[in-house]
């Protein structure tokens, strides 16, 4: 259809006001003056788009006939074109062009396991490639479809009966006795040479009937007690219906309809374009409010309903939704979540049900609630209220009849849109468990207020709400959220405060949640939320950060003075690069704890590089802990071999990095396909409800834990099997103080307290998590202190550069000493020397490795 005006830019945008409402007034205009057409079908005008040239609208009609009359149509376009020029549209002259009707094929018969050939001849108008669809979906050249002159002939190989549209044929027969004999009913293709195929003929042999059938029905037809029969649904319906013979009469005991017009949208909600939301969303919007009584009372339709609306909350994803549209989306959720719809959510909750149907509807909401355009405006329907506004706070109460939850936001950085949602009657729709007992829905759990979505675009701190009571019998309220990962209710970061009471106001609660990022969800399938684990969290990666900058700034200083043999020059490699790892991947911590609170779910595209780099960084830090414990081990148990110092810098930085570096590129690859890489949910961090992927960082970093503790007992056990007999009480007593100073450094320096970790990944206990975050974000301070600070060397190395040599005079007579007071514990070590050459060499490499001394005892 073609109209004499300047063409906008504007009608390319299919969000754009006034594309919208071009759409409405030329599809109203074409549905009214189309009645008049015998063949023409009802609500089946959809306007494809507008091109350029003058306007050129494209739509598309559907007639009940492949050869309408032609007459009619020229006499509704004359009608079209006089309403538009009404309105203030001018119609050209010769407005109107019929797209061109080709016969795909000559052949007027295909046969079973032939191939079928068909052409499409493209106008000379038309400019651009085309593709072949098939139920839709767009087919590519295989063994199946083959293409010719440049797309234009296609050629279906091999065709079977699954090549066409699913039918079937139905004979009625008429039992007219109830005593009668076997009889055989065959059916088969008319064509000889096709009844020899599998899908020829079917044959269904009816048995000998020896007794009385009770139930009788013209339609249904003769049954005995107990019997069941499935028939179609009332006109106007798809589906089934199942029937029980009861009692001398037919009697229904399932029903499966869905009204035909659900039917229908879900058909073009399957191909849906984001352009075509508005139309399809105001469509279902009529249809439910128009049925919503036989919609509420049918399980089937309205979880069929809920299906479309997840589709087309999919699909807006990419568009800007405004408020008429959503108005149209909340118009159907407001029918579905009504309390006539209590039975239908009964059934659809029933645990024997996998579909989750109530967590799907609620998701849909969320979802294209994302995608709402900016501004502010008030959205009210019977047990549903939207408020968007754009602000930097938000301070509200609910209009809706019996209602009055409030909610606070307090101060946040800059405005930002603000989308509040407020539900009344959701307790008809989501399922009343919790963690604790999400497989059992006999409880005394349930929905005792109002449930409230809340979108921003920024982090929050704090969200305050304040709900009415429904039922004031009910007693130990709880403040929870909707766990889309558990599928259940969650308490996790929100609590009951005390109501503050505004004149005679009485049974309300109020609830405060903040959902912060734990340094425990490093090793915890769980998102524990919890303020003093956040604060622990943040605080002690910080000590660390500034601890490891410190660590990086004496190791520069004193370098030279600390790395003159082989032993000490490994030892204060490992010390570096475990700092330079465990300080980068802590910076990318605080980086992903920043995506995960600004946006939930979490963005894969921002939050994927921060995860790469956390994972590889924090893997490299457990492989240096390992070598540092290995080298250990090399001077403990042989201590007469000697490696090179370019060979173990070779193996030390292979391992070091290359190891981490080659799981971290598994585990994307492995994973970022089916995008199960990083949590949907709470944290930016390795998925684990998905696809495990949380496991590449869990099983290496406790592999190695392990083994360093084994490397620790090995130790330990050289130390006191060299000193047993060797040494007076005085002397023995010395002993435990150097080994409980060689289990203080090596612990951190191991990475022994990542062992916790086994606990909170099989446990919730607050305690344990507490335990795992103070130990971990706080292992930079322990290395500062355990691994450099109680070194002496490094303290007479940092005094000598700094010209405090004054303050370390004690220390250095100490180092020298052979006594008993020897504070690196050398001198306990070297009275051995005098029993045993060999074992003063071996126990003097423990103690010298273990305490951070580089000073060897010459045997």
């Amino acid at each position: 259809m073609k109209i004499e005006e300047d063409f906008d830019t504007s009608l390319n945008d299919p969000n754009n006001e006034k594309y919208q409402r071009y759409v409405k007034q030329f599809q109203s205009a074409i549905e009214d003056n189309y009645n008049t057409v015998s063949n023409f079908k009802k609500g089946s005008v959809k306007i494809t788009g507008f091109r350029p040239g003058s306007i050129i609208a494209d739509y598309e009609i559907k007639t009940t006939t492949n050869s309408p009359n032609n007459a009619e149509f020229v006499e509704a376009n004359n009608k079209v074109a006089n309403t538009l020029t009404s309105i203030g549209f001018t119609v050209a002259g010769n407005a109107f062009a019929e797209s061109e009707n080709v016969t795909l094929s000559t052949a007027t018969k295909w046969y079973p396991l032939q191939d079928m050939t068909l052409k499409c001849k493209i106008p000379d108008s038309v400019d651009g490639t085309m593709s072949w669809t098939v139920n839709g979906q767009v087919i590519l050249q295989n063994g199946k479809y083959s293409f010719s002159e440049g797309g234009t002939i296609l050629t279906v190989k091999s065709v079977t009966e699954k090549d066409k549209d699913k039918g079937c044929i139905t004979l009625k027969h008429k039992i007219r006795s109830a005593d009668c004999s076997s009889e055989t009913f065959t059916c088969q293709l008319k064509i000889s040479e096709l009844q020899g195929l599998s899908y020829g003929r079917s044959t269904v042999i009816i048995n000998k009937v020896n007794q009385v059938l009770p139930c009788k029905n013209e339609t249904l037809g003769d049954g005995k007690e107990g019997d069941l029969l499935t028939g179609p649904c009332e006109k106007g319906k798809e589906g089934t219906i199942t029937y029980k013979c009861t009692s001398g009469r037919w009697t229904e005991t399932d029903r499966n309809c869905i009204l035909q017009v659900i039917k229908d949208i879900e058909k073009q909600v399957e191909v849906l374009a984001p352009q075509d939301i508005p139309v399809v969303v105001a469509q279902l919007s009529t249809a439910t409010v128009q049925n919503n009584q036989e919609i509420t009372q049918s399980s089937v339709t309205v979880q069929t309903i809920v299906e479309i609306l997840v589709k087309i909350a999919g699909t807006a994803q990419t568009i800007i939704i405004d408020a008429p549209v959503m108005k149209s989306f909340l118009q159907t959720v407001d029918i579905l979540v009504s309390d006539f719809a209590v039975n239908s959510w009964n059934n659809l909750n029933n645990n024997s049900r996998t579909d989750n149907t109530s967590t799907a509807l609620l998701s849909a909401v969320e979802s294209i609630s994302d995608r709402l355009t900016d501004g502010n405006f008030t959205i009210n329907e019977k047990s549903i209220e939207l408020n968007r506004t754009v602000a930097d706070r938000y301070s509200g109460i609910s209009n809706l009849t019996n209602s009055t939850t409030e909610i606070l936001i307090p101060q946040i950085s800059k405005p930002t849109p603000i989308t509040i949602i407020v539900f009344t009657t959701l307790d008809n729709v989501l399922p009343t468990r919790n963690i604790s007992n999400k497989n059992d829905s006999n409880t005394d759990v349930r929905i005792n207020g109002d449930v409230v979505v809340v979108k921003v675009n920024q982090t929050i701190n704090n969200i305050s709400f304040a709900f009415d009571i429904t039922d004031q019998s009910l007693g130990n309220p709880q403040c929870v959220f909707w766990n889309f990962k558990l599928d259940a209710w969650d308490s996790t970061g929100c609590e009951v405060k005390p109501y503050i009471r505004k004149g005679n106001e009485t049974g309300k609660i109020t609830c405060e949640c903040n959902h912060t990022t734990s340094f425990s969800i490093l090793m915890s399938p769980f998102s524990l939320d919890n303020k003093a684990l956040a604060y622990i969290t943040y605080i002690g990666v910080a000590i660390s950060m500034a601890s490891l900058i410190l660590c990086l700034i004496i190791e520069t200083i004193v370098w030279k003075n600390t790395t003159r043999n082989d032993t000490s020059y490994m030892r204060h490699v490992s010390i570096v690069n475990i700092a330079v790892s465990l300080l980068i991947a802590n910076i990318c911590f605080i980086i992903g704890a920043a995506i995960a609170e600004q946006e939930q779910p979490t963005s894969v595209g921002r939050c994927s590089p921060a995860v790469f780099f956390m994972h590889f960084f924090y893997l490299a830090l457990f492989f240096w802990m390992l070598i540092s414990a290995l080298l250990l081990f090399y001077r403990t148990v042989m201590v007469l071999s000697q490696m090179s110092r370019a060979k173990m810098m070779a193996i030390a930085f292979i391992v070091g990095y290359g190891a981490p570096l080659l799981i971290a590129v598994i585990t994307v690859a492995s994973t970022a396909g089916p995008k199960n890489y990083v949590t949907k949910q709470d944290a930016c961090w390795l998925n684990w409800l998905e696809s495990k992927a949380l496991l590449a960082f869990v099983i290496p970093a406790l592999t190695i834990v392990a083994i360093n503790l084994v490397v620790l007992i090995v130790v330990l056990y050289k130390m006191l099997r060299r000193g047993v007999g060797a040494t007076t009480q005085p002397d023995e007593k010395h002993a435990l103080v150097v080994i409980a100073r060689c289990v203080a450094i090596l612990t951190p320096i191991f990475g022994l307290t990542w062992g916790f970790g086994i606990g909170t990944m099989v446990s919730r206990d607050l305690g344990i998590h507490v335990v795992f975050a103070l130990l971990n974000s706080l292992q930079g301070f322990f290395i500062l202190v355990f691994g450099t600070l109680l070194d002496s060397k490094i303290r007479e190395a940092l005094a000598g550069r700094l010209s405090l040599r004054n303050l370390t005079s004690s220390n250095r007579t100490r180092s020298t000493s052979a006594g008993p007071s020897s504070s690196s514990g050398l001198g306990f070590f070297q009275r051995i020397r005098r029993r045993n050459v060999y074992n003063v060499s071996e126990a003097s490499a423990i103690s010298a490795a273990s305490s951070g001394s580089d000073t060897y005892v010459n045997a």
